[in-house]
């Protein structure tokens, strides 16, 4: 989409710090970081939100999450992390675009934290 934020930022039309990049998924640091460690990894296809996912699109989440490994062992995450993903308003999704949120570098509270 020509005005997702995301979208821009996986096609470097806006410059970002990025943290990794392949042909299907983009990650980079969040602007204002929750923790230590939190970096947002989206699709480069856009898809609005986990409540868009199908069986031709789907596949996706898999890379995703074999990517937040890889970043987290990286970044020295051994001792836990967060993944974390909003789908709606009322879930606080303020980017219509399917992102995730890997956190860590510190401890969590359950619910909130």
């Amino acid at each position: 989409m020509a005005d997702c934020i995301f979208c821009l930022l996986a096609s470097h039309k806006i410059p970002t710090d990025i943290v990794y990049e392949d042909d299907t998924v983009f990650a980079f640091n969040d602007m204002e970081p929750q923790a230590p460690v939190h970096i947002l990894i989206i699709p480069k296809e856009h898809i609005e939100s986990v409540a868009a996912l199908n069986e031709n699109n789907s596949g996706v989440v898999a890379h995703i999450f074999e990517v937040a490994a890889k970043i987290a062992r990286e970044k020295g995450l051994d001792s836990g992390f967060r993944i974390v993903t909003n789908t709606g308003d009322d879930a606080g999704q303020s980017v219509k675009h399917l992102h995730f949120h890997l956190l860590g570098g510190r401890s969590f509270a359950w619910p909130a934290g």
